[in-house]
């Protein structure tokens, strides 16, 4: 990935099955997983924060289609992963969205909206469900 221009730190776990679109777009804190069959889609750039974890076949897509304009113009935007969240299996974070610290989108949820901090979503779209116990000191 840094060869391709990705800002990677240390001790990262990133599987060879997922995608990244434009790894010079990418920039990763320590320890940081990007699991088995993760697409990562990120023409609007992507910062994973340490101890983050995106499951298998999780997607992140930082763009989407302007559907009001006859053009169908392309809109992209930065999706920021804080440290300590977890991105469950086959959930899908949406263009602009921004998982506060220790946030938790579970299985196949769809999040369109700012995830807050050390809480659990789940569904499409995602709800809050319930707080999520902070035992890690920022």
């Amino acid at each position: 990935m840094r060869r391709f221009g990705a800002s990677i730190g240390k001790q990262n776990f990133i599987y060879p099955t997922c995608k990244i679109w434009a790894p010079w777009l990418l920039t990763t804190a320590d320890v940081v997983t990007i699991g088995p069959g993760v697409e990562v889609y990120n023409p609007g750039g992507i910062s994973l924060g340490h101890h983050a974890i995106l499951s298998q076949d999780a997607f992140l897509c930082g763009a989407t289609h302007d559907y009001n304009n006859f053009n169908f113009g392309y809109i992209k935007k930065e999706i920021i992963v804080e440290p300590y969240v977890w991105i469950c299996a086959r959930a899908v974070v949406l263009p602009g969205v921004r998982c506060y610290e220790g946030a938790v989108l579970g299985a196949a949820a769809v999040a369109s909206k700012n995830l807050d901090s050390w809480t659990v979503y789940a569904g499409n779209p995602a709800i809050m469900i319930k707080k999520r116990f902070n035992s890690y000191i920022s």
